[in-house]
């Protein structure tokens, strides 16, 4: 049996469907013969003027973002009408309240609906979907109806991705709720032996910046490690070969293979590694950091925190 027979058909039928596959995207065709009923070619529809949620062609993705803006005096009326009746359902910024109402943000109804048409009905009659939070009849004239929907698009217009919230400023979070002074005491127990309120950590309220820069800061070690001038400082190695001579250096790689330094004259130098032999000593500057990631609690962060926000 020839095996390449079946394997040329199916390149045949592979080539046949991709010629069908170009001719519908709009690759000249044939002329049809005499008689033949005329279909007409199909057009690509013209891509939305540019804007917020376009897609590849250049249209805009959602058609949310494709219609016109609506008043700005409907709209502000619209965000008080919305803030009295539906804030405490669909949140502050209508991707969901405490009250557990869905996401609007997210909502094929409210991508679909233009002036009100789709989101009327819902708000005139309420949902009761089982498994969903219950949504009440809301008696409110279609006009003020109307009116929210045109807020909720004005909104919804400003996303950069479907249900993100919109832009503004990132919010600050105040992560001072700990104690100064207990974080001055886990500190003197779990940090002084490498760090020092008057040396390396001097001022370090001011310079970092604002109080979650800083608990990132402490937390990860800073890149720093040590009582010196701040800088970063490298993890550093020393490799006793069965010879008994001792190489030190800069730890560039490690695994259960090789281990790999750089020596002070800036050479390198490379080891084989089989089970314990050579003798591989690390020195990581921010081995102690790494070690109280398992140890602290979050009352000994915030505390901790609290305490270096005071050492200005």
């Amino acid at each position: 049996m020839d095996i390449r027979r079946p394997l040329a058909w199916l390149a045949l039928a592979a080539l046949a469907v991709f010629a069908d596959h170009v001719g519908v995207q709009g690759t000249p065709q044939a002329p049809p013969a005499a008689g033949a009923p005329q279909v007409p070619a199909q057009q690509t529809p013209p891509a939305s003027p540019g804007g917020r949620g376009q897609g590849r062609g250049g249209g805009q993705t959602f058609p949310a973002q494709q219609r016109q803006p609506g008043d700005p005096a409907l709209i502000e009326k619209g965000k008080t009408l919305y803030e009295i009746n539906c804030r405490a359902c669909h949140g502050a910024d209508l991707r969901g309240g405490d009250i557990g109402g869905p996401n609007l943000l997210r909502s094929q109804l409210v991508l679909n609906d233009q002036h009100g048409e789709l989101i009327l009905p819902v708000v005139k009659n309420g949902r009761m979907n089982p498994g969903m939070p219950v949504m009440p009849p809301l008696p409110l004239p279609e006009p003020d109806v109307k009116a929210i929907a045109e807020y909720i698009h004005a909104v919804a217009a400003t996303m950069q991705r479907q249900g993100s919230p919109p832009p503004g400023a990132e919010p600050e979070l105040n992560i001072l709720v700990g104690d100064a002074k207990a974080g001055q005491a886990y500190f003197a127990s779990k940090c002084s032996s490498c760090h020092s309120p008057e040396g390396d950590l001097k001022g370090i309220g001011e310079k970092v910046g604002s109080p979650v820069a800083l608990q990132n800061h402490w937390i990860t070690g800073g890149g720093r490690g040590g009582r010196g001038n701040g800088e970063q400082k490298p993890v550093m190695v020393t490799v006793t070969p069965a010879s008994g001579a001792k190489v030190e250096g800069r730890l560039d790689r490690i695994d259960d293979f090789i281990v790999v330094l750089t020596m002070a004259d800036g050479m390198q130098r490379s080891f084989t590694r089989i089970g314990d032999v050579p003798k591989v000593e690390i020195r990581d500057p921010l081995e102690g950091h790494r070690n109280l990631l398992t140890v602290y609690t979050d009352k000994d962060i915030h505390d901790v925190t609290a305490y270096l926000v005071t050492l200005k």
